[in-house]
C-alpha cells in the first residue's frame, strides 16, 4: 500500500527501496483513452511507459474527466509508483489549464468544479478558480506571471524552451515542466483520426489547432533531464510542487452510506424488527428451519455492516409498494430469506434450495447488490424518490463507457476518409472482397485492431445507483443525463474496485402488463387482483395446462419462439421446471449442449448416470446437470469439502470474475486434498473438477431463474383468466418480444374484436369495451403525438365530435393529419365513405379557416357539395391500414394474397403429417440467424398461419442460399415436418414469398 507522501520523498519502482526523490521525475500532464477522442493509450499502457522510461510519479490529468484516476492509482500501486491526480479542463479544443491535486481533498475540488459546469452547461472560466488543495498550471503564453496566484505556475513544454531562454531568471520562480503525454509514438495517426471522428470532419479538414502536437510522447526521465538541463529552477520547481502533493486513498473500506438512521445499532434493531415482521407472513410463526436460517444471515448480515444497505433496499421497495407499483426482486438478492421476509424479493430460497453464500459471505471480495425491476414507465418515479430521499451529492446514476467497436470503427473511419456509404457498407459486410482492396481501406485497417474497444463516449449504466456515506465527488467528476440527474464518470467495475454495492433499478415492459392488467381488470370488474403472492399459481391446473402447451405469447421471458419450443420439448407444467428452463435456455448453455441432455434425462430420467452419489444428492432435481452456478457450489461444497464461502468464490474465479490467479489454485489445492482424504478415485475428482470449470463459465444464477419464473407466472395467470385485458396490457407497454401485429393476432385468437382506431370511441392507448378492443391513436404511424394526445382530451373536456368541421376547430388537425385519421377509418361514426370524407376535408381546410381550442358554440352552416357515391372496397382499407399502421387490422395479410391457396395443412394439423414433406403458407413473423460449426449461416423462421397460429421452420445453409427469407410478407413453403421431443417444425425445402393482389390505391 502506498503512504502519504511528504516533499521530497517517493516512492521508488517495485522492488525499490523509498527514498529521495530521483531529479527530474515530472511527468504532470498524462492523458489517457478516457481523453475521449483524444488520448491512445489505456492506464496499462501508461503504466508500461513510466517504467520504461524511469519515471516513478506521475500525475493523471485526462480531458474534462476523472474516469480512470482512481483505477490508475490502484494499477501504479501494485507496481510501487506514486500516482497523483489531476484534471486537464478544456473549452472544446482550448486548452486552459492543468490542476493537480494536492491531496484527495484537492482531487475532490477538481471534480466539485467540473462537475458544477457540467451541470450548469456553462463553459469553464478561462482562470482557475480559488481552490484551495489544487495546483494550477497555466499553457505558457495565456497568462501573466504578475497576475499568478500562490497556487498557480506556467508550464512550459520542451519545444517551447527557446522562447524562454533569454527571459528574466525572476520569471523562471513560477515557470514548471509541462511534458503532456497523449499517446504512442506511432500512434499519431491514430490519434488524429480520432480527432477527425470527434470534429465529425475529412482527415484532410482537420485544423492544428484540433490535435495535439507530434511530440507528446513518453520521453526517458534521462533524456527529459537532458532537455531542462540549462533551467534546473524549472526542475527545481516542478519537484518541489510534487513533491508537495500525495494521493492516499483507502479501496478497502465501503464507500456506501454507512447506515440507515444514522446508527448502527438502530439499523441492525430495525433490519431485525422488519424481518420479523414479514417472517409470519412468509413462513408463519413455527417453522423452526426457516427461523434459523433467517437468524443466520442476519448474523452475516450485520458482521458485515450490511444492514443499512438491506434496508435501504427495503426502503425503496416499501416506497412502491406505498405507491401501487409493482417490481420484481431478483438477482443473487433472491437467495436471501431476509429479503424474502422484507418483500425485496417473491422468491422464497428455502424452498429452492438457494444457498444465502451465493449473495453475502465473509470470504466474498465483491460486493452484492440487488436487481429491482419496476415497469418501465415508472422507474423515472422512483428515481426521483431515490434522489430527493438521500442526500444530495451523495446519490448518482452508475455511468458506463461506450467503446469502439468492429462496425463503428470501420464506419467511423470511412467518414473521416469520405468514402461513399455504398463503400463503406461493403467494407463493414463483406470484409473480404477484392474491390475493398485499396489506399484508403488499408489504411482504416491498419489502426483497426488499435481501436477496438477504446472508450468512446461516457454514457449511463442501464440500472446502476450509488447511495455513498461521503459526497460521490470524493471519487469522481459527474456528467448529467437529459434528464437532469448527476451521473458518475466512473463505471460499475472501478465502483466495485473502490469498495461500492450499487442499487440496480431496472425496468421493462413485463412489469407493466401486469400492472396493467391488474388496473384494466379493477375498472371493468371492481375486482381487486393482487399478484403478490405468486406460490399459489404454481398449483393452478389451468396455468399449468398453458405452460405446457406454451400458450404464452405476452408473457414475460416465456414468450420467444426458442422459449415456447423449450416449453414443448420439457412438457413444462411446474415452477420447477420452469425455472431450470429459464437457465438452459441461455445461448451458453445451449451451445456447450446441455440443454440438449437435460430435456433428454428429464424424459428419461431413470437413465441417467450418475459421477457420483453426491451427484445424485445434490444435483437430482436438475439430473446430475449443473444448470445453475448455485449447482457449482454445492458440488465443491458436497464433494470437495469447501465450505460455501470458499465455495462461492471458487464459482466467481471459475466465471472469470475474479483476477487472482494465486487464490484459485490455493482452492484448487484445498479441493483435490479433500477429495483424497475421502478416498475417491483421482480420476473422477479431475473429471468432476473439469465439469465445475465448464459449468461455472456459462451457468445462471438460480435466484434469477427462480425470480424470472415468478414473474412469468404472474403474467400467465392473468394471461389465463383476463385474456383481453392482459392483451390490452401488452399493447399499451409496447409489447414485448414482437411487433403490435402478433399481439393483435393474440387478442383476436383470445376473443377480442380489434377495432381500428376511432375519434369518438378511441384513447391514446387501446382500451377495451366489452369484447372490444379499440386502437389507440398510438398505432398510428405518421400521427403526431400532440394532436393523438389532443383528440380524447378535447373529447373528455367537451362532448363527443358531430361532424369533420367540429373536429377540425376543436382539435386543430391538420390537412396532412386529417387525411391519417380519415383513411385509418377513424372518421368512420360520420357513416360517410372515406373518399367522400376526403373531398371534404380539402374543400374544409382550403380557405384560411383557424382552429378554435374552446367548446363550438356555433358551427359554419356553409353548403357541401354534393358528389357521387364513390366507389372503394375492403382491399383498399387494407392496403390503408398496412400503410397506416403496418399491419391489417380489420383483416389479415391472407386476404390480400393474389392466390387462394392455402397449404395442405394448418399449424394445428403439423402431428398428422410427422415425417412427410407438405406445403404451407405463412405469415412472416421474424427469423433468427446462427452459424453452424463450419460457420455457414442457418435460420429458424416464425410463421403465422391462416388461422393465426405459430409454426415453426428451419432452414439450413443448403437450402436457404437459394431460398433466403426476406423480411415480412406471406410465404409459400414446402418442406419435412419434423419433431423434437413432442416440438414440430417444418425441415425447409423450398420456400418463397407469395405476391399480393394489385393496391387498387394506385391504379
Amino acid at each position: 500500500m502506498v503512504s502519504s507522501i511528504s516533499a521530497g520523498v517517493s516512492i521508488c519502482r517495485k522492488g525499490t527501496a523509498t527514498g529521495r526523490r530521483k531529479e527530474g521525475t515530472m511527468l504532470l500532464n498524462l492523458h489517457s483513452y478516457f481523453s475521449l477522442r483524444y488520448g491512445t493509450m489505456s492506464l496499462d499502457d501508461l503504466i508500461q511507459g513510466m517504467l520504461l522510461g524511469g519515471h516513478d510519479t506521475a500525475v493523471l490529468t485526462d480531458i474534462n474527466n476523472s474516469s480512470g484516476s482512481l483505477d490508475f492509482l490502484r494499477k501504479g500501486r501494485e507496481h510501487g509508483l506514486n500516482i497523483l491526480a489531476g484534471m486537464e479542463l478544456r473549452n472544446g479544443d482550448t486548452l486552459l489549464y492543468v490542476g493537480v491535486a494536492r491531496n484527495q481533498a484537492g482531487f475532490r475540488e477538481l471534480n466539485e468544479f467540473r462537475t458544477r459546469y457540467n451541470q450548469e452547461g456553462r463553459l469553464l472560466p478561462d482562470r482557475a478558480p480559488e481552490f484551495k488543495d489544487v495546483f494550477v498550471v497555466y499553457p505558457h503564453g495565456t497568462t501573466p506571471i504578475t497576475a499568478l496566484r500562490d497556487f498557480e505556475y506556467i508550464g512550459i513544454r520542451p519545444a517551447q524552451l527557446n522562447q524562454i531562454r533569454m527571459e528574466p531568471v525572476a520569471n523562471f520562480g513560477r515557470y514548471v515542466i509541462l511534458a503532456p503525454v497523449t499517446f504512442a509514438p506511432q500512434d499519431y495517426k491514430l490519434h488524429q483520426q480520432l480527432r477527425a471522428i470527434d470534429h465529425n470532419l475529412l482527415f484532410s479538414q482537420l485544423d492544428k489547432s484540433m490535435i495535439a502536437a507530434p511530440d507528446e510522447v513518453f520521453v526517458p526521465h534521462a533524456q527529459l533531464m537532458a532537455w531542462y538541463r540549462d533551467f534546473p529552477q524549472l526542475i527545481q520547481h516542478t519537484n518541489r510542487l510534487l513533491g508537495q502533493c500525495s494521493f492516499d486513498f483507502d479501496f478497502s473500506v465501503v464507500k456506501n452510506k454507512a447506515t440507515f438512521t444514522d446508527h448502527h445499532q438502530r439499523d441492525r434493531e430495525m433490519l431485525h424488527q422488519y424481518t420479523m415482521d414479514g417472517f409470519g407472513c412468509r413462513y408463519g410463526k413455527h417453522d423452526h428451519a426457516a427461523l434459523e436460517r433467517v437468524t443466520r444471515e442476519l448474523a452475516i448480515i450485520e458482521k458485515l455492516h450490511f444492514s443499512s444497505y438491506f434496508l435501504i433496499t427495503d426502503d425503496i421497495c416499501r416506497h412502491a409498494r406505498g405507491r401501487g407499483f409493482h417490481y420484481v426482486g431478483r438477482g443473487s438478492g433472491a437467495n436471501s430469506a431476509v429479503a424474502y421476509c422484507l418483500g425485496i424479493t417473491d422468491v422464497d430460497p428455502i424452498a429452492l434450495h438457494l444457498p444465502f453464500e451465493r449473495f453475502l459471505n465473509p470470504k466474498r471480495q465483491r460486493p452484492p447488490d440487488f436487481d429491482i425491476d419496476f415497469s418501465w414507465n415508472e422507474r423515472d418515479t422512483i428515481y426521483d424518490y431515490i434522489f430527493n430521499r438521500y442526500q444530495s451529492g451523495h446519490t448518482a446514476l452508475m455511468g458506463a463507457m461506450s467503446t469502439f467497436r468492429s462496425r463503428s470503427i470501420l464506419r467511423e473511419l470511412g467518414k473521416v476518409y469520405g468514402l461513399p456509404k455504398a463503400e463503406i457498407d461493403r467494407l463493414v459486410n463483406e470484409p473480404e472482397n477484392m474491390l475493398n482492396k485499396n489506399e484508403v481501406t488499408d489504411t482504416i485497417l491498419s489502426v483497426y485492431n488499435r481501436m477496438t474497444d477504446f472508450p468512446n463516449q461516457r454514457t449511463i449504466h442501464a440500472s446502476g445507483v450509488l447511495i455513498a456515506e461521503l459526497p460521490l465527488t470524493n471519487y469522481s467528476a459527474m456528467d448529467y443525463s437529459a434528464k437532469g440527474l448527476p451521473t458518475m464518470q466512473l463505471d460499475m467495475h472501478v465502483a466495485e474496485d473502490i469498495g461500492f454495492e450499487k442499487f440496480d433499478i431496472l425496468s421493462q415492459r413485463g412489469i407493466g402488463h401486469i400492472r396493467d392488467c391488474r388496473e384494466i381488470v379493477r375498472q371493468r370488474t371492481g375486482q381487486v387482483i393482487d399478484t403478490s403472492n405468486p406460490s399459489r399459481f404454481f398449483t393452478d391446473p389451468n396455468i399449468a395446462a398453458q405452460l405446457k402447451c406454451a400458450n404464452t405469447i405476452g408473457c414475460f421471458y416465456l414468450e420467444s419462439p426458442a422459449m415456447r419450443q423449450l416449453l414443448i420439448k420439457l412438457q413444462c407444467d411446474n415452477y420447477l421446471t420452469l425455472v431450470a428452463a429459464s437457465s438452459i435456455i441461455r445461448p451458453g448453455v445451449a451451445s456447450s449442449g446441455m440443454m440438449a441432455e437435460y430435456i433428454k434425462r428429464h424424459h428419461r430420467p431413470g437413465d441417467v448416470e450418475y459421477p457420483h452419489p453426491v451427484f445424485k444428492e445434490q444435483l437430482e432435481e436438475t439430473y446430475g446437470v449443473m444448470v445453475y452456478q448455485e449447482d457449482v457450489m454445492k458440488i465443491a461444497n458436497a464433494y470437495g469439502g469447501l465450505d460455501m464461502a470458499d465455495a462461492d468464490v471458487l464459482r466467481r474465479m471459475m466465471s472469470g470474475k475474479s483476477r487472482s490467479r494465486d487464490q484459485l489454485m490455493e482452492i484448487e489445492g484445498r479441493f483435490f486434498t479433500n477429495c483424497r482424504a475421502r478416498g475417491y478415485d483421482e480420476k473422477v475428482s479431475r473429471d468432476i473438477w473439469r465439469q465445475m470449470e465448464s459449468f461455472a463459465g456459462y451457468s445462471f444464477n438460480k435466484a434469477h431463474s427462480a425470480s424470472f419464473a415468478v414473474e412469468s407466472y404472474q403474467s400467465l395467470y392473468l394471461k389465463t383468466y383476463f385474456p383481453k385485458e392482459f392483451m390490452v396490457a401488452v399493447l399499451n407497454n409496447y409489447g414485448g418480444f414482437y411487433n403490435r401485429k402478433v399481439y393483435v393476432n393474440e387478442a383476436k385468437r383470445a376473443g377480442a374484436r380489434v377495432v381500428l382506431p376511432c375519434v369518438n370511441r378511441s384513447a391514446f392507448n387501446a382500451t377495451i369495451h366489452g369484447d372490444d378492443i379499440y386502437l389507440g391513436f398510438d398505432c398510428l404511424l405518421h400521427l403526431e403525438e400532440r394532436l393523438a394526445h389532443r383528440i380524447p382530451e378535447e373529447r373528455k373536456a367537451n362532448g363527443p365530435y358531430t361532424s369533420l368541421e367540429n373536429f377540425h376547430l376543436r382539435t386543430g388537425a391538420r390537412l396532412e393529419q386529417l387525411v391519417i385519421l380519415i383513411r385509418a377509418g377513424a372518421m368512420r361514426f360520420m357513416g360517410t365513405g372515406k373518399k367522400e370524407l376526403l373531398w371534404e376535408a380539402h374543400l374544409l381546410l382550403s380557405g384560411d379557416k383557424k382552429a378554435v381550442r374552446s367548446p363550438v358554440l356555433f358551427e359554419t352552416m356553409s353548403s357541401k357539395p354534393v358528389l357521387p357515391k364513390l366507389d372503394t372496397s375492403p382491399i383498399e382499407d387494407l392496403y390503408d391500414e398496412l400503410e397506416l399502421i403496418g399491419f391489417p387490422v380489420s383483416g389479415s395479410l391472407f386476404d390480400l394474397a393474389k392466390s387462394t391457396y392455402r397449404g395442405e395443412a394448418g399449424a394445428v394439423d403439423l402431428l398428422q403429417h410427422k415425417g412427410k414433406t407438405i406445403r404451407m403458407v405463412g405469415d412472416f413473423v421474424m427469423d433468427k440467424t446462427l452459424k453452424t460449426k463450419r460457420g455457414d449461416a442457418m435460420k429458424f423462421g416464425t410463421f403465422l398461419d391462416k388461422d393465426g397460429v405459430f409454426f415453426d421452420t428451419v432452414h439450413f445453409p443448403q437450402t436457404l442460399g437459394h431460398y433466403p427469407l426476406r423480411g415480412a410478407g406471406l410465404y409459400l413453403i414446402e418442406g419435412k415436418v419434423i419433431e423434437d421431443f413432442g416440438c414440430l417444425s417444418i425441415e425447409v425445402a423450398r420456400c418463397g414469398k407469395m405476391p399480393l393482389k394489385l393496391d387498387p390505391r394506385s391504379e
